[in-house]
């Protein structure tokens, strides 16, 4: 993508198009073309007015979204103040608070505290991921769960992909 946001100005105004958002996730998400999460096929039809596929194998979860498998699943806001979030988090250089996230979209901060919650628990799983394959992480670090248990805390890391 090239005409990626640079700014959060540019956020707001890129993510705001429906349109936008789902093919930003469509690229991320599937970026050798839409495969189903139920079957593995490629064999799918796009229904524009729902903006679901349709798996033409039949199984009891033939249509699905973009947000099927994603912290976006089962959450009643938008993909465009959830993109956003993730913008903010990943492009800030100290931890984004909820009443910042809160203050920037216009929700709540229940709704800001919950969008937040999810983002880190997904980026936690990502990188005990690549610690996991010996991917992450410096030879004499200390290990995260240790470091939880003794201060309660887990410190989570966010790189971007230029």
């Amino acid at each position: 993508m090239t005409d990626e946001p640079t700014s959060l100005e540019e956020a707001i105004f890129y993510f705001a198009n429906p349109d936008n958002c789902l093919n930003y996730l469509v690229s991320r998400r599937w970026p050798n073309g839409v495969v189903c999460p139920v079957c593995g096929s490629m064999a799918l039809t796009f229904v524009p007015s729902r903006r679901v596929w349709q798996c033409k194998t039949r199984h009891p979860r033939y249509q699905f979204s973009v947000k099927v498998g994603t912290v976006f699943e089962e959450s009643p806001i938008a993909l465009d103040k959830w993109l956003i979030a993730i913008w903010m988090v990943a492009n800030s250089k100290s931890p984004v608070s909820s009443y910042e996230v809160r203050r920037v979209l216009h929700i709540t901060q229940k709704s800001a505290w919950f969008m937040l919650h999810r983002i880190r628990l997904a980026l936690l799983a990502e990188s005990q991921e690549e610690r996991a394959a010996g991917d992450g992480g410096e030879a004499g670090e200390p290990d995260a769960s240790k470091r939880q248990f003794r201060t309660g805390r887990q410190r989570i890391g966010v790189s971007m992909e230029s």
